[in-house]
């Protein structure tokens, strides 16, 4: 189903303002995106998903995502997204508080990227110390990760080096490229996901080891037939040709199953992220 440029443009629009759209006759389900794009890649890289779920279930799906990860997690809290891509361990908070339930993850693991200007003299972490990094928000995974990786190496946060935190990687990136900050925190797949001529102009200093990526999930009102029907429109989706672009474009891997032990692991950041989105209201 090929959507006409002005639905595309109201659909972006719609993922700036961050209000929800009016219910129509046909209830569209909403696909709720986790933040880590801008809003315009957003819909330029699940568009095409969201149309094979539409194809396949019969059904309008809206894309959304929200202005920051703080709303994304409230908006989740509050069960807005009928479908939901998130981070890991916010999808252990989804579970534990709503009850969505894990469908799919990418196949393809997750790390945290330490990033410099390609022609700055920084070759180690530990040329940081006392410098600015930028990072998306610090409630990201691969954030969170990169800092404790740091901690290791003997750099505290907020002592060793300062943060700014950008909103997005893509920002993240420009900070950095245009000599705001001295070093970005990304992760693996927003990386993928830039231009080849911006990724040129950085160099990475330093990787996590490797996370689970995004994972999907389904909100509890859906009956399981629904979720199942979702979750073989997904798979079916990765098998086309289209599908295959999609995750090449964005070194997904394809789809994996999700067990509860694999998001258990990610409880100790999620209840850091909870803690620190509590403590920024």
């Amino acid at each position: 189903m090929k959507r006409p440029l002005g639905v595309l443009l109201a659909l972006f629009f719609l993922l700036i303002a961050g209000s929800r759209p009016a219910a129509s006759a046909d209830k569209p389900l909403v696909f709720g995106v986790f933040p880590n794009m801008t809003a315009k890649q957003t819909i330029e890289v699940y568009r095409p998903l969201a149309s094979a779920l539409e194809k396949h279930l019969g059904r309008s799906v809206v894309v959304y995502s929200a202005r920051d990860f703080e709303t994304f997690v409230a908006r989740t809290r509050q069960g807005e997204y009928d479908i939901l891509l998130t981070a890991p361990h916010l999808a252990w908070l989804a579970r534990q508080d709503v009850g969505y339930r894990p469908l799919l993850k990418y196949a393809q693991p997750v790390r945290g990227l330490l990033v410099v200007k390609s022609s700055s003299p920084f070759e180690e972490p530990e040329a940081l110390r006392g410098r600015t990094i930028a990072a998306a928000d610090p409630v990201a995974l691969v954030v969170m990760a990169t800092q404790a990786e740091l901690s290791e190496r003997g750099l505290k946060r907020g002592i060793d080096y300062h943060t700014t935190d950008s909103g997005t990687h893509a920002n993240a990136v420009m900070q950095v490229i245009n000599g705001r900050a001295d070093a970005a925190v990304l992760g693996l797949h927003p990386y993928m996901l830039m231009p080849p001529e911006l990724r040129k102009q950085l160099r990475v200093v330093s990787e996590t080891p490797s996370l689970s990526s995004l994972m999907y999930l389904t909100h509890p009102r859906l009956r399981d037939a629904q979720a199942q029907a979702i979750r073989q429109a997904l798979l079916g989706f990765a098998a086309t040709p289209e599908g295959q672009a999609f995750m090449q474009r964005g070194g997904y891997g394809g789809f994996a199953d999700v067990d509860g032990s694999e998001l258990r692991a990610f409880r100790p950041y999620a209840l850091q992220a909870q803690e620190m989105l509590r403590s920024a209201r």
